[in-house]
């Protein structure tokens, strides 16, 4: 796979192209990139995403504070590759760029600078200034640029249509064994092991406390959840809490991100880990004392370990 961060030196056989955010790079966007590359081969072009950089909502409403992406960048690199692309663009988004019609667009980029052979579009796609590019309008602009463009229907998952949006949802709410179906893949969060206060190990169950490597990450919702933890290339099994500490901390303001790894001792500060958020195991709650809380935590490990056990 090809990787541009402009297009002057873009160049393509018979370009089949699809457009998008493509955060989280889910079920519903390997639909559109499986037919991009049906295409592709049927006319024996070469498949092309072009997707955009930061994404379009951190330029246009920067006053959304709470917006949270589920994939970094590098993330989405890493998935569009696996998918077996040609060529994909990440094209800065930009407000002079939002402000170019849509007509424009299709003359200048796809059809001029691109010589686009065929556009696959999702079911609700729309782009340009103020959206204005919808299926009937691209059509048009097809016709009169001479390229083939074809829309697919949207993807439905328990008769639920797999969206971006959906997904953050789903993970705000801690609801990771939905979020994991819409994506097709365990849900990650890759991070920094800081210092931490050593609470863990007063009461038998050290925790590594965790950096976001990405303020634009996504976080799930406050809970206990049974992770996979991939250190230097090696899988562990463990458990994770986000929350603010309640049994310890009667006025937390900031979040904390915790994992106890199972059967692992080794001194990992300042190492980058991956988490991949297997299940939910209940939420966070504040115990009466120290005992109830190591209570929970010893029949919280065993039910990670079981959860674990079937992934």
């Amino acid at each position: 796979m090809r990787v541009y961060r402009e297009l002057n030196d873009f160049s393509a056989i018979r370009p089949v192209v699809t457009i998008g955010t493509f955060d989280g790079v889910h079920s519903g966007h390997k639909k559109v990139i499986s037919r991009l590359k049906e295409i592709s081969s049927e006319i024996n072009g070469e498949s092309v995403v072009f997707t955009f950089h930061p994404h379009p909502r951190q330029v246009l409403t920067p006053e959304e504070h709470n917006l949270r992406l589920i994939n970094t960048l590098e993330e989405k690199i890493g998935l569009l590759e696996a998918t077996g692309i040609d060529h994909l663009i990440i094209y800065p988004f930009t407000r002079e760029f939002a402000s170019l019609s849509y007509a424009d667009f299709v003359e200048q980029i796809l059809a001029g600078r691109m010589k686009t052979h065929c556009l696959v579009v999702g079911y609700d796609h729309k782009f340009g200034q103020d959206r204005k590019g919808n299926f009937e309008y691209l059509h048009k602009c097809a016709s009169k640029f001479n390229f083939r463009i074809e829309k697919l229907d949207v993807l439905l998952v328990d008769e639920v249509n797999v969206s971006s949006t959906r997904i953050r949802e789903a993970l705000e709410q801690g609801n990771i064994s939905m979020a994991n179906k819409y994506l097709g893949y365990p849900y990650e969060l890759q991070g920094k092991v800081v210092q931490g206060k050593k609470l863990g190990r007063t009461i038998g169950f050290p925790t590594a406390n965790i950096e976001a490597s990405d303020e634009n990450k996504l976080i799930p919702g406050y809970g206990v959840y049974a992770v996979k933890i991939r250190i230097e290339g090696n899988i562990h099994d463990g458990m994770m809490n986000i929350g603010t500490r309640p049994t310890f901390n009667h006025n937390a303001d900031l979040r904390s991100i915790e994992v106890n790894i199972f059967g692992f001792n080794s001194d990992i500060y300042h190492q980058n880990i991956t988490l991949q958020f297997v299940e939910k195991i209940r939420n966070e709650q504040k115990f009466p004392g120290k005992e109830d809380l190591v209570k929970q935590l010893y029949t919280d490990r065993e039910n990670a370990i079981r959860i674990l056990s079937r992934f």
